[in-house]
C-alpha cells in the first residue's frame, strides 16, 4: 500500500525554523503575536520581497494565460543572456503533516541563491500557485498542481511563456537556467525542449521522480513530465549538478538514474557536497558553486557516479564546553 508520505518532519521543522530567524531577523517580532499565522502567505510574500529587495530584484506578475507567476527580477543589460532561478516544490505539506493548501516556500531557496548572484540579468521565477492568493475563486490552483501534476504539462507551458515573455521584454538573447529541487525538474525540461538555452544549472534535483517517488513510497507524479525522458535532448547541454551528502529528501540514486539515462556526454558535471542538506548548506556556499561554469569540453565520456555515496546519518550535536 502506498503510503502519503512526502517530507520527513524533521525538515518541516527546520523550514518553520527558517522563516522565524527571517521575520525575526527584519525585526518582526510582533508578528508572531498572530497566533500560529507566521507562515501564512502574506507573511511569506513579505519574506521573499526582502530577501530580493537588497539585490534590487523587483516583484512583478506575469500572466501565462494559464497561471500568473511571480517574478523578482533584476534586468539591467539588453541584447545579452539572463540567469533564470526557478523555485523548488515549496510546501507540500504542513508541520501538522496534512496536505498544504498552498504552496508557497517558507524558505525560498532559488530566490536566496538568486539574490546572491552579481550577474547584470537575474529573475527568479516561483512556481504555479505559489505567492499567489488562494483565497481568488478564479485562480485556477487545484492542489494537483503542487503535488501530482507539479511537472505537467500545463506547468511547463507557463513556464515556457514566461521565459518567452522575459525575452521580449528586456530583448534576452540566451537563458542560463538554475533549479532548485522540483524547480531542477522543470529547468531540465525547458532546457530539452528550448533552443535558447545555453546552459543548466541544478541544486538538490528531482531528475527522476520515478525513482523519486518509489524511493519515498509515495504515489507516482501520473500527470507529470519526467527529466529523465529527456535525456536525448539533454546529453549535449552544458549542465552542472549539486547534491547533498546529508540530503535524505534527493538521494544520490535520483542523479545516478538521470546520468544512467544521459549515457556518454561531455556536457554533464556534477558536484556532491557533503556537508549540505536538502535546504541547509546551499545558499552561503552558492557564490562559490556558481563560478563551475557549464560546457562541454573535454573527451565524451561515460556518465555515472565516481564515488561512494556516504549514508544519510544525522549528524551529532556538539557537547556543550
Amino acid at each position: 500500500m502506498v503510503r502519503d508520505r512526502f517530507y520527513p518532519y524533521k525538515v518541516i521543522r527546520m523550514r518553520t525554523k527558517s522563516i522565524q530567524k527571517t521575520l525575526l531577523g527584519l525585526g518582526a517580532v510582533s508578528i508572531f503575536a498572530l497566533s500560529g499565522c507566521f507562515t501564512g502567505p502574506y507573511l511569506k510574500k513579505e519574506a521573499a520581497t526582502r530577501i530580493a529587495a537588497p539585490a534590487w530584484m523587483i516583484e512583478r506578475q506575469i500572466d501565462t494565460g494559464v497561471y500568473d507567476l511571480t517574478v523578482f527580477e533584476r534586468m539591467h543589460q539588453r541584447n545579452a543572456d539572463a540567469n533564470i532561478y526557478i523555485e523548488g516544490d515549496g510546501t507540500v505539506w504542513t508541520q501538522e503533516r496534512k496536505r498544504s493548501l498552498n504552496p508557497t516556500p517558507m524558505n525560498p531557496v532559488a530566490l536566496h541563491m538568486a539574490a546572491h548572484d552579481k550577474a547584470d540579468n537575474v529573475a527568479y521565477l516561483a512556481r504555479p500557485c505559489q505567492y499567489s492568493d488562494m483565497t481568488d475563486p478564479e485562480t485556477p490552483c487545484p492542489q494537483s498542481t503542487w503535488e501530482g501534476g507539479r511537472f505537467s504539462n500545463k506547468v511547463i507551458t507557463s513556464m515556457n511563456t514566461a521565459l518567452d515573455e522575459i525575452k521580449a521584454r528586456y530583448d534576452i538573447e540566451n537563458l542560463n537556467l538554475i533549479g532548485y529541487d522540483g524547480g531542477g525538474a522543470i529547468a531540465a525540461i525547458l532546457a530539452a525542449t528550448r533552443d535558447d538555452v545555453v546552459s543548466l544549472r541544478t541544486v538538490a534535483a528531482n531528475l527522476d521522480h520515478e525513482v523519486y517517488t518509489n524511493h519515498h513510497e509515495i504515489a507516482p507524479f501520473a500527470e507529470s513530465l519526467n527529466p529523465v525522458d529527456y535525456a536525448a535532448q539533454l546529453k549535449y547541454i552544458p549542465q552542472h549538478h549539486f547534491i547533498g551528502g546529508q540530503d535524505d529528501i534527493m538521494p544520490p540514486t535520483i542523479l545516478h538514474s538521470y546520468l544512467q539515462a544521459l549515457g556518454t556526454s561531455n556536457c554533464v558535471n556534477y558536484t556532491f557536497i557533503q556537508e549540505a542538506e536538502h535546504e541547509a548548506g546551499w545558499v552561503e556556499k552558492w557564490p562559490a558553486l556558481f563560478q563551475s561554469l557549464p560546457s562541454c569540453e573535454g573527451p565524451a565520456r561515460v556518465m555515472d557516479f565516481t564515488f561512494d555515496a556516504p549514508d544519510f546519518m544525522e549528524r551529532p550535536k556538539p557537547s556543550k564546553p
